[in-house]
């Protein structure tokens, strides 16, 4: 029996028929294994039995995020590897970008080849950068394992090219053999690492998607690997297959919880549905009394897995091509509103903000996603622009060239310094916040106009999956960044 070969073309068109299957049924008429579904009122509560306090929804209040993220352990702040404190606090935001996540983990591996990449105080992750997060958390010891995740392994070991019928299951694709990928890398030995980097009050942070919910959910991966329950690695698995399932394509993972004595199921896909990339106030993530709040400054780094400027594209008249290329379009444009939103709060918390994407004169393309060259040769892209000092941009596209607040890396500010910082930042924050908005209300369309699937087609085609460039005119002057 001959295997079964899905190029770019016919995949194309199974999608085409996909959409017209969906259109035609709903969502309504597919087959499910039945579930117990959370009720409503009771949401706020489920909790997975004998791991409590490992999760809160992401647009949670202040007060649940900063309990979440903080640790009563460590008497110290978090310290660097050497040993020594570290003046600062740095955060790493990686965000999603499927194949497109080679670049991010290119540049982190050349960061930290050129010995300047620092010890994370924070890290967080989603889709895409759920997978880069844990290995960049534990340190340059993991370097040569993520390298392996995006520069050896293709479309045949991230899903199998098997189309399965829509209406028989959740999911076009069979995401197993990703199932299979996480868990080769993250085994007892591997979870052990995670909690004792909790233990030193170092977080790690990925993003799901709550279906039922339609909001965000943040997972402290920490909390669970120290938890010693016995399903604390399967849970940790499971959080990661989530994060990077795009609804629709795969299919989504069920978590069991438990509230008021009754067990039920929830359902979790990428995070990038409703945030492609995150991070949490410093004031959020670390509360006043923790002792990385007494810290001189903070330091942002977010990695976008994708170009951040337009890119032509001659679009065919079908309604399947007019389709795919405004979801694209709506995607790019609703991760450039995660940025602006990010911005403004840096402005207002006086954080030094640096933003990294693949460099629009990366022209190397593919005929299918996960295509090994492809990704071989976008994590070389990244790996010399780490190794040689990457030129962080200071802005979100289409703002000033130069931070309008930027944060002090030595010395200390007192707490009125800091409050005065903020509020010479507000102006700046108010204007970056309006255009958030505007590109948060477009992304809000994407469920309302039954994206959630069409999100899934669109990000499985021959287009760049959530791609986004940065523009020449808002790159800092190059510099290198010192840990």
């Amino acid at each position: 029996m001959r295997p079964t070969i899905v190029t770019a073309a016919r995949l194309h068109r199974v999608l085409r028929v996909a959409v017209l299957v969906f259109a035609a049924a709903g969502a309504g008429c597919a087959t499910m294994i039945p579930r117990d579904v959370v009720p409503e009122r009771l949401a706020d509560a489920a909790e997975l039995a004998g791991m409590p306090n490992i999760r809160v929804w992401g647009d949670a209040p202040t007060e649940s995020l900063a309990a979440l993220s903080s640790n009563k352990k460590p008497k110290v702040g978090a310290q660097s590897r050497s040993g020594q404190p570290s003046p600062e606090v740095n955060i790493l935001a990686i965000s999603g970008g499927g194949d497109n996540g080679a670049f991010g983990a290119g540049l982190l591996v050349g960061w930290g080849d050129a010995g300047s990449r620092p010890d994370f105080d924070l890290v967080t992750g989603v889709s895409a950068g759920a997978l880069t997060a844990p290995f960049v958390y534990l340190g340059r010891s993991r370097d040569a394992e993520l390298r392996e995740v995006f520069t050896r392994y293709k479309r045949s070991d991230i899903y199998d090219p098997g189309i399965v019928p829509p209406l028989l299951g959740s999911g076009l694709f069979d995401s197993s053999p990703l199932e299979h990928l996480i868990a080769k890398y993250v085994n007892d030995r591997f979870l052990r690492d995670i909690a004792n980097e909790r233990r030193k009050g170092r977080v790690l942070l990925i993003g799901t998607t709550n279906l039922d919910a339609q909001r965000p959910i943040l997972w402290d991966m920490g909390r669970i690997a120290m938890s010693g329950h016995p399903q604390a690695l399967n849970l940790f698995r499971k959080i990661l297959l989530a994060s990077a399932s795009i609804p629709g394509a795969f299919p989504p993972v069920r978590i069991t919880v438990r509230v008021e004595g009754r067990t039920y199921e929830e359902l979790h896909v990428d995070g990038g549905v409703t945030q492609q990339v995150f991070v949490s106030r410093p004031s959020r993530a670390f509360g006043d009394n923790d002792p990385w709040a007494k810290r001189t400054a903070t330091r942002l780094f977010i990695i976008r897995n994708g170009k951040i400027s337009a890119e032509w594209e001659a679009v065919e008249a079908g309604i399947f091509s007019i389709s795919q290329r405004s979801i694209s379009t709506l995607i790019k444009n609703q991760g450039i509103g995660d940025l602006y939103r990010i911005y403004a709060k840096t402005q207002i918390d006086g954080t030094d903000f640096n933003l990294a994407a693949i460099p629009a004169e990366f022209s190397v393309t593919r005929e299918e996603l996960f295509e090994l060259r492809y990704m071989q040769a976008l994590y070389e892209e990244g790996y010399r622009a780490g190794f040689h000092g990457y030129p962080w941009m200071k802005t979100p596209p289409g703002l000033a060239r130069k931070a309008l607040l930027p944060a002090p890396l030595h010395g200390k500010t007192s707490g009125f310094g800091r409050v005065i910082a903020g509020l010479k930042g507000y102006a700046s924050a108010i204007a970056a916040t309006h255009q958030s908005l505007s590109f948060a209300s477009q992304s809000v369309m994407v469920s309302r106009a039954g994206g959630h699937q069409l999100l899934a087609l669109q990000r499985l085609c021959p287009c760049p999956y959530a791609s986004a460039t940065r523009e020449k005119a808002d790159i800092a002057q190059p510099r290198h960044l010192a840990s």
